[in-house]
C-alpha cells in the first residue's frame, strides 16, 4: 500500500471528482448548438469531452457538429464561447450533484487540520458559485480555476503554485482527481496522487495514468489517510 504519511495538504479536482456537473454542462452545450442551428450532442458525448476546460469542450462539440453536417460549419470558437458561457451560467446548478461521501470526507479532512484546495480547469467565475451552492466553499483555503493562472492542468503550475503559497515540499501535497490531466500534473509537480475511477477520463482507465493509488469511491481516500501517522496526529490535536 502507498504511504501517505507525509501528506500535509490536499488539492482536489472539481468536475468528475467532487461534483457530477455533466448534466448541466451537456444542457449548456446543447443549448449553444441549438442557438447556432448546429447538430446537437448527447450527454454521454459531453461526459467524454470534459476535463480540459470550457474552450476545449466547445471545440469538441463544434468538431462533432461539423462531422455530422459533413461540411465546414463556418463558426469561430471565439464567437461561440460567450454564447456557451451565458447558457452555462443559466444551467450551472440545475442538475449537478455532489458525489456520494464528498461532504462527509471533506468535513472530516478539514476537521483533522488538512488545508484543502480546489484545482480545476473550470473557469473561476463558475467554480465559486458551485462550491457555494453545495455548501463546501468554506472548506477550501485556496481555489484555482482554469483561468486563475497562466497555465492549467496537465501543466504542473497550479500545483507548484500551491506548494509555494503553502510552503510545502512536493511529497507533502496530495492531488485527488478523476482525469489523466490531474495525474499528469501531479507527476510533473512531483506530488502524490489519487485517481478516482468514477469520473470523467475520456473513457480511459485512470490506472493507466499511473497515480500513486486508485480509489473507486470517494470515502476510500479517508481510509488511506486514516492509516497514515499524519492523519492520526492531526486528529489527536483537535
Amino acid at each position: 500500500m502507498a504511504d501517505f504519511s507525509s501528506i500535509k495538504a490536499i488539492a482536489f479536482d472539481l468536475d468528475g471528482t467532487l461534483i457530477d456537473s455533466v448534466p448541466d454542462l451537456a444542457a449548456a452545450t446543447q443549448a449553444t448548438l441549438a442557438e447556432l442551428a448546429l447538430p446537437s450532442c448527447t450527454e454521454q458525448q459531453v461526459r467524454n469531452w470534459v476535463g480540459n476546460g470550457a474552450q476545449v469542450l466547445m471545440q469538441r462539440a463544434l468538431l462533432n457538429a461539423e462531422q455530422q453536417k459533413g461540411c465546414d460549419i463556418g463558426v469561430q470558437l471565439e464567437n461561440v464561447m460567450p454564447i456557451f458561457m451565458n447558457h452555462y451560467e443559466l444551467h450551472l446548478q440545475k442538475h449537478s450533484k455532489l458525489y456520494a461521501g464528498v461532504l462527509t470526507v471533506l468535513s472530516k479532512l478539514n476537521a483533522a487540520g488538512y488545508p484543502l484546495a480546489i484545482v480545476t480547469n473550470k473557469p473561476y467565475r463558475f467554480t465559486i458559485p458551485l462550491l457555494e451552492a453545495f455548501g463546501i466553499a468554506d472548506l477550501f483555503g485556496l481555489v484555482l480555476g482554469g483561468d486563475s493562472l497562466d497555465k492549467m492542468k496537465p501543466d504542473p503550475l497550479p500545483l507548484t503554485h500551491i506548494l509555494d503559497k503553502w510552503q510545502l515540499e512536493p511529497q507533502q501535497l496530495l492531488m485527488v482527481g478523476d482525469s489523466k490531466n490531474d495525474i499528469l500534473a501531479a507527476k510533473a509537480a512531483g506530488v502524490t496522487s489519487i485517481g478516482l475511477t468514477y469520473g470523467y477520463n475520456y473513457g480511459e482507465d485512470i490506472g493507466l495514468s499511473g497515480p500513486t493509488a486508485v480509489c473507486e469511491q470517494f470515502n476510500e481516500i479517508l481510509a488511506l489517510l486514516t492509516n497514515s501517522a499524519e492523519f492520526t496526529a492531526k486528529s489527536m490535536e483537535q
